[in-house]
């Protein structure tokens, strides 16, 4: 069995001691993480050295997004896709085991896109739907066992939201994001890991605002996926959010996902 993690940890070396105690706590094999803010250069190695995860790729950049991928199995580095177009850090791919024969695990933080819908007053918006169309033409060529895992920033079903008509023209769940990434999900027949173990309509959320967690009204969103070609989809096991992560001193605002593989 391999255990595949995924956490937008909001600064890395901020929430060092928190990574820590979810690794301690539930020991995946690989971790993926994004948003850590930091250049590869400032990347806290050591406790992940400590505790194994002697495979570390890290494609970071100063203060902002970022990605990073830990792992205690053999892994070379697979790619580093631009799918921002702009140099800025959100993806790295990785391939667990022998060169040519193991999964590659593509980790990515697709932009939050702005406050406003419209890509004509909003660039950001723009820049968010360009990149998602960048990643579904990647995907059209896949022809290898590939999980994708990240901070995908888009809650795609009605049930992925604490309240779809309030959000249905909100960044993040409006009409135009959840066909671009249905278009991607098409275009390699990825399997939704979330949904498959955690059926429409159970709750399922990733993310809560830091504004309104810790209200009585529970208002999550599921901003972050794992989704895996259809072969190895159906080798996922079990899956598994840790929403305690959510209530530790200064969390991020998301928590982490687990998917068990039976590989």
């Amino acid at each position: 069995m391999v255990s595949i993690a995924t956490w937008n940890i909001n600064s890395v070396r901020l929430r060092i001691d928190q990574v820590e105690r979810f690794l301690r706590e539930h020991e995946p094999d690989v971790l993926c993480l994004q948003e850590i803010k930091c250049a590869e250069d400032k990347f806290p190695h050591e406790m992940f050295e400590r505790l194994g995860y002697a495979n570390r790729f890290v494609h970071g950049q100063k203060g902002y997004h970022g990605v990073a991928t830990l792992s205690r199995l053999p892994a070379t580095e697979f790619s580093r896709h631009d799918w921002q177009d702009n140099g800025e850090a959100r993806h790295v791919g990785v391939e667990l085991g022998g060169a040519g024969q193991g999964m590659v695990l593509e980790n990515v933080y697709i932009p939050a896109g702005g406050d406003v819908a419209d890509r004509e007053v909003n660039p950001k918006f723009g820049q968010k739907l360009d990149f998602l169309e960048r990643m579904t033409r990647w995907a059209e060529a896949i022809d290898r066992p590939t999980l994708i895992v990240g901070d995908f920033n888009i809650a795609p079903l009605d049930c992925d939201v604490y309240d779809h008509k309030a959000l249905i023209k909100v960044v993040s769940h409006t009409a135009i994001e959840i066909e671009t990434l249905g278009a991607f999900r098409d275009a390699h027949g990825w399997v939704d890991l979330g949904r498959k173990h955690i059926p429409v309509p159970e709750r399922n959320w990733t993310w809560w605002s830091y504004r309104t967690f810790w209200q009585e009204k529970d208002r999550g969103r599921r901003l972050d996926h794992m989704w895996a070609s259809p072969d190895l989809g159906a080798q996922s096991r079990a899956h598994r959010l840790v929403e305690d992560t959510r209530r530790w001193e200064q969390p991020s605002d998301h928590v982490p996902l687990i998917t068990e593989f039976d590989l």
